[in-house]
């Protein structure tokens, strides 16, 4: 009954399988969620510095936090 088919049906469901895996992933790096956002952590003198150059806090207080940070 499934004669002539042969290794060939394995391995269009190996195909189907990874094009799925593919497109999954590509997805999944394209909207930036999953574990890789642990990687990019930025540390809390990044945000810092970042508030500080947005203007978003003074100088005084920037230096302030940055000692505390540090110590």
């Amino acid at each position: 009954m499934f004669e002539g088919h042969g290794l060939g049906g394995g391995v269009m469901w190996i195909f189907w399988i990874l094009l799925v895996v593919v497109i999954l992933w590509a997805v999944k790096t394209a909207t930036g969620s999953g574990t890789s956002s642990a990687g990019k952590q930025r540390s809390a003198l990044d945000i810092l510095k970042e508030r500080y150059a947005k203007g978003e806090i003074e100088r005084e207080e920037f230096e302030q936090k940055r000692k505390d940070l540090s110590d």
